[in-house]
């Protein structure tokens, strides 16, 4: 078992842009993740299989809903707290961040924004602690990138709502104590569901091998004639809108999050350049190498400048979302080169889980595409500039 050795690149002195608050909350992520979540991912990656051992400690550096207000559990921080913490899950393993992105924003967040004072209070301390693990249903098998067009549905049966379908793609679903998810109700609008692990029809199916995002548990939602209590309705937005309104804050972590990734890679790469001899003199040596190297070093820092000014706007409350589209596409495309380009520095030993950069590489093939893929963000980008909807 190799020791965390990670330094993360600051190469514009952005920390000088940060509060000590700020500092504070990134440090303590990024301790517990050199600590718990370094030593073992590489074993865990390879069995395909989640560590359920670390959700306590996720709950603990404010991994779950860390901006919810502290009556409901939340750490009551900033979005800009909020990203760094994403940032250093990802560092480690996107797989685990998409645990901690999932109860954040797709499921705390619609509870503490859409959701009554009593679905609050019932849900939202346990989620924060990770004592409730939940997962969000809005992706199905036919309606990726057109969620609009979904077909699960719910019925108003007097008492109850009758809700049927299936949805997939759907991240801590094998394990999830609780699901928000949207489906249509009797006239086509969209509501969204707190469906409750044990409620009759209702099962989560495992997704097996699978390349990518192996140690985060992936699952189907499946709803059978399942009878959801009324008072399990989020009664305070609806429509498409409701749903997107979790995914923007979702992608915003990811923004954050993707850089965590590419930081670890070209750190590897680095160090690595330094230490591999080749032709009697380091890599890092040569003009080729330096050139990865200093692209990489640039576009996190391009990055990190792009995200950390949509925090400020998140924080105002003038962030749209379009700007968190920007993000998410630039970052996570930036990453998944900066991998690439980290692993063919490594040679032969870059596949091996040795290092964390085949996995990174894998993890981010997921990240390109989940929560709007790279093409429909640059879609969205290409709409808010002219105008124009080219998505049909």
């Amino acid at each position: 078992m190799k020791p965390d050795l990670f330094q993360s690149p600051d190469y514009y002195l952005l920390d000088d842009l940060l509060t000590d608050e700020h500092k504070l909350v990134r440090d303590a992520a990024r301790a517990w993740v050199k600590k718990e979540v370094s030593p073992i991912i590489e074993e865990y990656a390879q069995k395909a299989e989640f560590p359920k051992q670390i959700v306590k400690g996720l709950g603990e550096i404010g991994g779950f809903g860390p901006y919810i207000p502290v009556e409901y559990g939340g750490a009551g921080l900033d979005q800009i707290s909020y990203g760094l913490i994403m940032q250093e899950i990802e560092r480690g393993d996107s797989g685990v961040r998409s645990t901690s992105s999932v109860q954040s924003s797709l499921v705390m967040y619609p509870i503490w924004k859409y959701g009554n004072e009593e679905q609050r209070m019932k849900y939202l301390p346990k989620l924060a602690t990770g004592e409730w693990i939940g997962c969000f249903g809005l992706t199905e098998p036919d309606y990726g990138s057109n969620p609009g067009g979904m077909v699960t549905n719910f019925k108003d049966m007097g008492d109850h709502y009758l809700l049927n379908g299936a949805k997939m793609w759907i991240s801590n679903a094998p394990f999830a104590d609780i699901a928000v998810v949207w489906a249509k109700d009797e006239t086509g609008r969209i509501h969204g569901l707190i469906v409750e692990r044990g409620m009759e029809g209702f099962s989560t199916p495992e997704t097996h091998n699978k390349w990518s995002l192996r140690a985060s548990a992936t699952g189907e939602l499946i709803f059978d004639n399942v009878k959801v209590p009324k008072e399990n309705l989020l009664p305070n937005k609806s429509g498409l809108g409701a749903p997107l309104g979790c995914l923007d804050s979702a992608r915003y972590g990811i923004a954050w999050g993707a850089i965590g990734a590419a930081m670890d890679c070209y750190d590897t790469a680095l160090r690595y350049s330094k230490e591999r001899i080749q032709f009697d003199k380091p890599i890092g040596a040569t003009q080729l190498q330096q050139k990865k190297l200093a692209e990489m070093i640039t576009e996190i820092t391009k990055a990190q400048l792009l995200t950390w000014r949509l925090g400020v706007l998140r924080n105002e409350g003038r962030a749209t979302s379009a700007q968190i589209s920007m993000a998410k596409r630039n970052n996570v495309n930036m990453a998944v080169e900066i991998a690439r380009e980290a692993r063919q520095m490594l040679g032969g030993m870059g596949i091996t889980g040795e290092y964390s950069i085949m996995r990174h590489m894998m993890n981010l093939e997921s990240v390109i595409t989940y929560e709007g893929t790279h093409d429909i963000h640059l879609l969205i980008t290409g709409m808010d500039v002219t105008g124009f909807a080219a998505f049909k």
